[in-house]
């Protein structure tokens, strides 16, 4: 089969998959994708609230999707601290990904430890080495990339599909959240008792790397928190459209 016919038939497989999941809850797609692609789906969390949803209905339904976990090495205690409760309710390992120790020296070499406020090229080298790489290594040879993305956080996510191929890991993503409202997400999050970073009730909608977060006013955008200092896209290369 050449390059061309694959890619057709990639993108006939990603379209009869968005007409068949669109129309299902999250934990009915979560369930269908399981079944279709047996031992071939993965699951990335970051702990945010959205991923606690994800995280709640994969285990309560035990359905075989691993989830895993990027530790980028300035993450906030609470993070850690979620992480460990996590696993302790739901009974389940969630597998840690963390950058290759070489790379952080050559960028800690190369920019400072606290380089990245420098400048934009400065900080997407710092996402790259400490969550884009690992998201690689923990991606390949998987057939099926579940997220927590919703439509509302952002531009860029708000051209989204619920099913999309993703060429940067060449894998099939899967955005069970995408039409959810933030107020879905907290509705089930209190509903469930599923446990939630409280950085949250202290103004942190979307919490990343410590370095790089901080508190937002209740009339700004969910993720102005996030590189502040930065005035281009609020996104760290991992799920750039």
């Amino acid at each position: 089969m050449t390059t061309t016919e694959s890619q057709r038939n990639m993108k006939s497989t990603v379209a009869k998959l968005n007409t068949a999941l669109t129309s299902l809850s999250p934990g009915d797609g979560l369930r269908e994708v399981a079944s279709l692609f047996p031992q071939g789906v993965v699951f990335s969390t970051s702990l945010g609230q959205e991923d606690q949803v994800l995280t709640h209905l994969i285990a309560k339904e035990n359905l075989p999707i691993h989830i895993f976990t990027l530790d980028t090495g300035r993450l906030f205690p609470e993070t850690l601290d979620l992480l460990a409760r996590t696993e302790a309710k739901y009974g389940n390992k969630i597998q840690v990904y963390y950058p290759e120790s070489r790379d952080l020296e050559s960028l800690v070499a190369q920019q400072g430890i606290n380089g990245f406020y420098a400048s934009p090229e400065n900080r997407k080298s710092c996402c790259y080495a400490r969550k884009v790489a690992p998201l690689k290594r923990a991606l390949k040879g998987q057939k099926v990339w579940v997220t927590g993305l919703r439509a509302t956080q952002n531009q860029n996510r708000g051209q989204m599909n619920k099913i999309e191929w993703d060429e940067s890991n060449q894998i099939i993503k899967y955005n069970p959240l995408l039409d959810w409202s933030f107020e879905e997400v907290l509705t089930f999050i209190e509903a469930h008792k599923v446990p939630y970073n409280p950085l949250h009730d202290k103004g942190f909608i979307s919490i990343g790397c410590a370095p790089c977060t901080r508190a937002i006013g209740p009339d700004e955008d969910p993720r102005a928190g996030r590189w502040w200092w930065e005035s281009s896209s609020k996104e760290c290369g991992l799920h750039t459209k």
